[in-house]
């Protein structure tokens, strides 16, 4: 689990207290857990992954191209940004 705590998105809380039927302090502790199983940076996503595919015996073409479609669609962490880079978002 995360040495600190969570932020837990008030829309996901409801949506999955909705789904579910859990109440808040279940449905709270089920996202913190679903997200702490995926606080992984990219680029330790990629080096994880990496490593799990060369041991099934594929070749780095076929891997880096796959590595680009499984990242499209896997939870990863967020970089840790600055508040410049922060403003460069909102203000370009």
């Amino acid at each position: 689990m995360h040495a600190h705590p969570v932020h837990v998105e008030p829309r996901l809380l409801q949506h999955v207290r909705d789904s579910t039927g859990l109440g808040t302090a279940e449905a709270v502790r089920l996202i913190q857990d679903v997200l702490a199983f995926h606080d992984e940076t990219v680029e330790a996503w990629v080096r994880r992954r990496h490593g799990e595919l060369r041991t099934q015996g594929a070749r780095n073409d076929a891997i880096f191209a796959r590595l680009r479609v499984e990242l499209r669609t896997t939870v990863v962490a967020a970089p840790d940004l600055s508040e410049r880079q922060l403003r460069r978002i909102i203000y370009g």
